[in-house]
């Protein structure tokens, strides 16, 4: 079964600035692209940072007030520095939040999760920028036809996982809702259909009226080793 990742749905020409650009050609670049963000390359085009609009907009927070206040917090003071910054070096968002090439998809959506961000520059081995992928590019695979959702369960689960045991079972796929009916030979056979057709890219649910003639999940313990 193919698992989707992040270079199956990445948009490969990436617009990327370097560390000397300066705020004004920032804003005018956003602008011009409509984008919200740029990823920070070095010279050998690995990235160091991110600038957004949110960075930018510390200039306009601030207006120019670059004094610390006494119990100001350490990200506040972070950001007042960012509004007197004149180049993305300064003003970019560091460590960047990347990820490589071969990221499963949904690794890539845990990761925007958890670090609370809406794209991600993707990168090779070597910390390169290859690419971009934003939240709208992880729901592109919920757009792939039925016909290819279909495709997938019967060869990357069914032949692949139940070679044996898959002439009696029917796969319809509508809007990407999955329905298995058909019987197998056990129990663990029709939690594996279910479960791997469930990771199967563009799958939205899967409705399961598999039936079985052995129910394996229950299989009684040995009898108790008895010693001499």
């Amino acid at each position: 079964m193919k698992t989707w990742r992040v270079s199956d749905v990445m948009t490969r020409d990436v617009v990327s600035v370097a560390e000397d650009v300066s705020y004004r050609d920032l804003v005018d670049l956003l602008v011009e692209k409509r984008i919200s963000a740029v990823p920070v390359v070095d010279e050998f085009r690995r990235v160091t940072g991110v600038v957004s609009e949110a960075d930018l907009l510390r200039k306009i927070e601030f207006g120019g007030d670059g004094q610390p206040r006494i119990f100001e917090s350490r990200r506040r003071r972070g950001d007042r520095h960012k509004a007197s910054a004149r180049t993305a070096a300064g003003l970019m968002s560091f460590p960047p939040v990347v990820a490589l090439e071969s990221t499963p998809i949904a690794a890539a959506a845990r990761l925007m999760e958890s670090s609370r961000v809406k794209r991600l520059p993707v990168t090779d081995d070597m910390g390169r920028l290859t690419g971009i992928v934003a939240r709208s590019d992880l729901l592109r695979t919920y757009l792939r036809p039925d016909s290819e959702i279909e495709a997938d369960i019967r060869a990357g689960v069914l032949r692949a996982f139940l070679a044996d045991d898959t002439d009696g079972v029917t796969v319809e796929v509508d809007q990407g809702v999955v329905r298995l009916s058909g019987q197998l030979d056990r129990w663990s056979a029709t939690d594996i259909a279910e479960r791997m057709a469930g990771q199967v890219a563009g799958v939205v649910q899967v409705n399961s009226a598999l039936t079985y003639a052995l129910d394996d999940h229950r299989v009684p313990p040995p009898p108790p080793f008895a010693s001499y």
